[in-house]
């Protein structure tokens, strides 16, 4: 029986909405519009059958732009959007956003924020009481020298449903360690957050082999387990430096060595849980139109 696949991690944009302001031509590969149609036949060859569409900019405006390609589109089954936390009325926007039900939760670009302390500030705390009164989600964009601030938030809010993008961008290029495999560690041992099996390659030496994320990918499995761990294919960032199939596939020879169990966790099942994804999935490919 084929296992559930979804992607827990992908973007869509339109470079005409003005407001990607980290996407510039240089980017070359990615400098163009990217929507639901460039990704169905890819899903349709790997077999996945949901994704969950995040973020890229940080405005009010492309949140609703990505809850109007949810109800659009048959393969995206949630919305990870962007609010201004520090605005009065941002408890007032996550009520009103959670109205819909595609969305699902939000993510601040930490990584791009100087302030290292800032998830921490005071006046955050409103939004963060709301996202677990609500029941949203949080993700966490967040880079290896945020990983200990990120587990204080975690303490301080124990029962926010919170995940770490991209395994937190360990340094794979230089071989860096920065404490991550440490610091991801505790997190995953002493908080709930999840964490997503996706945008590592990015983070890899350009032309580098798949085997040089293998002792990254084995220590998040092995820290979170798959029951807290989610495939995702950061597309179309994954461009930069891989083919949506190749992530796959190496994907696909990591997830092979697991228990079937722990197979259906990483590629569907945590994914499902975490965000509340409509119950009554099915496996296989979206449906070509």
């Amino acid at each position: 029986m084929p296992v559930l696949r979804i992607d827990a991690h992908q973007h869509c944009w339109q470079l005409s909405r003005g407001d990607y302001h980290w996407l510039t031509p240089d980017l070359k590969e990615i400098y163009r519009d990217f929507l639901p149609a460039d990704l169905r036949p890819l899903l349709a060859g790997a077999g996945v059958s949901k994704t969950v569409l995040v973020q890229a900019a940080a405005s009010e405006e492309e949140t609703a732009f990505m809850l109007r390609l949810a109800d659009e589109t048959d393969f995206i089954a949630g919305v990870v959007g962007w609010i201004d936390m520090e605005q009065p009325t941002a408890v007032e926007t996550l009520v009103s956003l959670g109205r819909h039900p595609a969305f699902k939760g939000i993510r601040p670009m930490i990584q791009d924020i100087a302030d290292t302390q800032w998830m921490l500030k005071p006046e955050l705390e409103t939004v963060f009481l709301a996202l677990i009164e609500l029941g949203l989600t949080f993700d966490a964009l967040v880079k290896p020298q945020h990983l200990e601030v990120l587990c204080l938030l975690l303490e301080r809010y124990p029962d926010l449903k919170a995940v770490i993008d991209h395994g937190a961008k360990p340094d794979i290029a230089t071989g860096s360690k920065t404490n991550w495999f440490e610091n991801i560690g505790r997190i995953a041992a002493e908080t709930q957050a999840y964490c997503k099996l996706s945008g590592l390659i990015t983070e890899a030496e350009e032309g580098a082999a798949m085997d040089c994320l293998l002792p990254y990918m084995e220590h998040l499995r092995d820290c979170f387990g798959a029951d807290r761990l989610m495939w995702g294919s950061d597309w179309p960032v994954v461009t930069t430096a891989a083919s949506y199939d190749a992530w796959v596939s190496a994907s696909e020879r990591f997830i092979a060595r697991f228990d079937k169990t722990e197979q259906a966790a990483i590629w569907g099942k945590t994914a499902a849980a975490f965000y509340g994804l409509e119950a009554g999935l099915k496996p296989g490919p979206v449906e070509f139109e």
